[in-house]
This record gives C-alpha cells, sequence and structure tokens, in this order.
C-alpha cells in the first residue's frame, strides 16, 4: 500500500508541474483580458503616459496611469509590491526608489519584492556653475574648490535627493570641500543657481539645456558614461578626469516578485519595441531621454548596482533610515 500512494502521489506531483509549466505560456498568450494600472511616483510620468498609450493600442486594453504621490516614490512602491502578482499593476520605477531605502524604513525590499522588466532610458544629471564662477572644466572646478575649501555651494532638491547624493559622490571622488544646500524643490535648487545663491548644481538635463541655451549656467559635464545627444559637446564626467562616474536619472519597469516569467517577457517584447518606434522617439527625446529597453536580467543587474552604489555614498554620508 505504501508503494501504491508513493507512486500515486509522484503521478499526482508530476502532473501538477507539468500543469504549472503550461500554465504560463498560456496565461501570456490571454494577457491582458482587463485594464492595467501603471503606477507613478508623483514625479514626472511623461514615459508612463507614452509607453501606456502604445500598450492601450497594441492589446486593447486600457493601460491607466495612476499616480501614488508622497515620500519621494515610496508610496508608489509600496502600492505595486502589495499588489497582485499577476501582470495588471506595473511601477514606474526611478532612481529614488533605490536611494530611498538609505534614507527610510521600507515596508518593501527593491530587489526581493519587485521584479524587473526593461530599463526605458536614461537622463543625464549636468554638473553646472554659476557664469560667473571662473571654471569651464571640471578639472578647472575641482582646482578652485581645494584653492578655497568650504567657500564653495551646491545646491539640490533636498536631503536624500538624487542631486544631494551626486554632488556627495562627486566630493568623494574629488576630495573637495564644496557644501551642500539643500531646497525644498528640485527648481528651486536651479533657481538658486542663477540667481548665484548657489555656485555649483547638478541639473537634470531638462531643466539644464533651455538654461545653458540663454547663458543663465554654464555645463562642466554630464554624468552619464556616455554623452548626451542634447549636449553632445558637453564631457562626461568620467571622462574628465573621473573614470566609471556614472550617475544618471532613470526610468524603468518593475512588476510584483511572483509575476509569471511568461507575462514578463510580453511586457518586455512590447516596450522595447515602442521604444523604437519613430513617434516615441521623438516624444522622449524632447523629454531628455536616451532610450534603452533592456533585458529584464539587465535591468534586474543595474537596479542592484543602483542600490549598491547609493547604500555606499550614504553611509560616507553617516545617513541612517528613520
Amino acid at each position: 500500500m505504501r508503494r501504491t500512494n508513493s507512486a500515486g502521489g509522484l503521478r499526482v506531483w508530476v502532473f501538477a508541474a507539468i500543469g504549472a509549466l503550461n500554465a504560463g505560456p498560456a496565461l501570456a498568450q490571454n494577457y491582458p483580458v482587463k485594464p492595467i494600472r501603471f503606477v507613478t511616483g508623483g514625479g514626472p510620468d511623461a514615459m508612463a503616459r507614452i509607453l501606456g498609450a502604445k500598450l492601450t493600442d497594441a492589446w486593447g486594453q486600457q493601460v491607466v496611469v495612476e499616480e501614488r504621490g508622497g515620500g519621494g516614490g515610496m508610496i508608489s512602491g509600496e502600492t505595486v509590491a502589495r499588489a497582485s502578482a499577476d501582470g495588471y499593476t506595473l511601477l514606474l520605477a526611478t532612481g529614488t526608489h533605490t536611494i530611498n531605502p538609505n534614507f527610510f524604513k521600507l515596508s518593501y525590499d527593491m530587489v526581493r519584492d519587485f521584479a524587473p522588466v526593461t530599463l526605458l532610458g536614461t537622463i543625464p544629471f549636468v554638473l553646472s556653475v554659476h557664469p560667473s564662477v571662473p571654471v569651464t572644466t571640471v578639472d578647472d572646478l575641482v582646482k578652485l574648490a581645494r584653492a578655497k575649501p568650504g567657500e564653495l555651494n551646491y545646491g539640490s532638491g533636498g536631503n536624500g535627493s538624487p542631486g544631494h547624493l551626486i554632488g556627495e559622490m562627486f566630493k568623494s571622488r574629488t576630495g573637495v570641500n564644496i557644501v551642500h544646500v539643500p531646497y525644498k524643490t528640485v527648481a528651486q535648487g536651479v533657481t538658486a543657481l542663477i540667481g548665484e545663491e548657489v555656485q555649483v548644481n547638478f541639473v537634470v538635463g531638462p531643466s539644464a539645456v533651455p538654461q545653458i541655451k540663454a547663458n543663465r549656467i554654464r555645463p562642466l559635464a554630464v554624468t552619464t558614461l556616455k554623452r548626451s545627444a542634447s549636449l553632445p559637446d558637453v564631457p562626461t564626467i568620467a571622462e574628465s578626469g573621473l573614470p566609471g562616474f556614472d550617475a544618471p536619472a532613470w526610468n524603468g519597469v518593475l512588476v510584483p516578485a511572483r509575476t509569471p516569467p511568461a507575462i514578463i517577457a510580453k511586457l518586455n517584447a512590447e516596450l522595447v519595441k515602442d521604444l523604437k518606434l519613430p513617434d516615441v522617439l521623438e516624444r522622449i527625446s524632447v523629454l531628455g531621454f536616451e532610450p534603452v529597453g533592456s533585458t529584464p536580467q539587465e535591468f534586474g543587474e543595474f537596479v542592484k548596482r543602483e542600490l549598491v552604489k547609493w547604500a555606499k555614498v550614504a553611509r560616507e554620508l553617516g545617513a541612517k533610515a528613520e
């Protein structure tokens, strides 16, 4: 009797396993059969709206962009982490999501509770100075800061913001003493640079370009590994004496962990295809995005690198999650 029950149990297990394997592709083939939520964190949601419309056109199911602002992306992250792992809730992830764990006690884990879909695109920050500052290169700035320790200030959108962390990473790599001045918003930090309240700022690309053209700020370098198409004559920080310096703003798509791989693959294939469409390329280039369209595995590794990078900077700052 014991042997018979064991054999029967084995058959049940095998059939269940085969059924599970077959269910994944079948589920993806029918997906989606209802509207999809594309959750954003209260920041710019243009990428979600542009690509959400393309998903709606391709699949005939409405993609609803849902803003869950507050906490610098914490609420949007929590919303998606707690959602059903069925492909019907997407998160527009940004660099802030990988910075937050160093400053706040989160109810979710960026690696454990999400599955990567794709890195959509990146935007450089522009290391910029007020035109009155007598420097034109990164090396010039470093030399000036070393000659006048503590006399130069850099502005940001607040403690723990991307501009703040990039500024601290720059200070760590160069050994300079430039004083951080936090503002309540990114826009206020840029206004402070234009008004010479601060001498330095890491301004996100789309905000920097019009000010550069109007000669209100002077660009020294961009924070991405590759030069920006919107500022082709501006070198990277990496090629200006700090090899490997890479700190982009970015948008990507995450879904709840345990979302079926077949659904993730279908989402990835459609989003990567849409990122290559001429009208999409035109619209996102205006926003300053360099399209990427990575595999889920590549995006997963990217997120892990971002988490490690900002954790190191936060430790050097002595930041603690509260």
